[in-house]
């Protein structure tokens, strides 16, 4: 079940914001990445996910339901008509203080509805040299939801991955900027595609580059 959360006024009112997320501690989530599954929906095995749904309550978070991830090909036409299913996020995970900052601060950022759901994907794109990442193979794009954060965790041994917000597919972005670990874009998603460019290494090891994207309403169904 979704739960709408977007008023006619703050459609309107709340565009995008760019943020600097302070006092998470970011090496806290190293370990939650470094075990993240491959993603079975990419070819070429270079992306790794979770996805979880959860409500807040006060300052504490509560795992929903689990669910499929769905979208229309209007919003997804790589991945769009189809179920897809991922792991579920470490309960660990949620348990960190540093996760919790974070989730609160897309809830109060958004003024989510204190029903509202959030969807929480776990990500980890790589690269190498025969091999480039795509954070968003889908092209530009909207998701279908209300909101979106993109939060980066870590970036290490790339180029590239910058995030790009259009006001038309067709139009240059409105704001471009590769986002350093620790900072936060936030998106009115009925105002604006987006995408993030392709990443690549700058050595031999293989790149990374470690987000977690939140939606709400989650894009989960039961």
């Amino acid at each position: 079940m979704q739960k709408a959360l977007l008023s006619t006024e703050l459609a309107y009112s709340f565009m995008f914001i760019f943020q600097k997320v302070n006092a998470i501690a970011l090496e806290d989530f190293q370990k939650f990445f470094d075990e993240l599954p491959i993603d079975p929906y990419m070819k070429d095995n270079y992306r790794f996910r979770r996805l979880s749904r959860v409500a807040v309550s006060g300052n504490q978070l509560s795992k929903l339901p689990h669910g499929y991830l769905y979208q229309s090909k209007e919003y997804n036409p790589l991945m769009g008509d189809q179920k897809r299913e991922f792991a579920e996020l470490d309960d660990a995970l949620l348990e960190l203080d540093s996760f919790k900052k974070l989730v609160l601060a897309f809830s109060d950022s958004c003024k989510l509805h204190p029903e509202a759901e959030i969807g929480i994907h776990q990500i980890r794109t790589t690269c190498a040299t025969n091999n480039y990442g795509k954070p968003a193979p889908e092209g530009i794009h909207r998701d279908g939801t209300d909101f979106i954060g993109i939060f980066s965790v870590a970036r290490q041994d790339i180029e590239g991955g910058e995030t790009h917000l259009y006001a038309a597919k067709k139009e240059k972005p409105i704001f471009s900027k590769i986002l350093y670990p620790g900072e936060l874009v936030l998106v009115n998603d009925h105002e604006f595609f987006h995408f993030t460019t392709p990443i690549k290494p700058t050595s031999d090891r293989v790149g990374i580059r470690d987000v977690f994207v939140l939606t709400s309403p989650s894009l989960l169904y039961d």
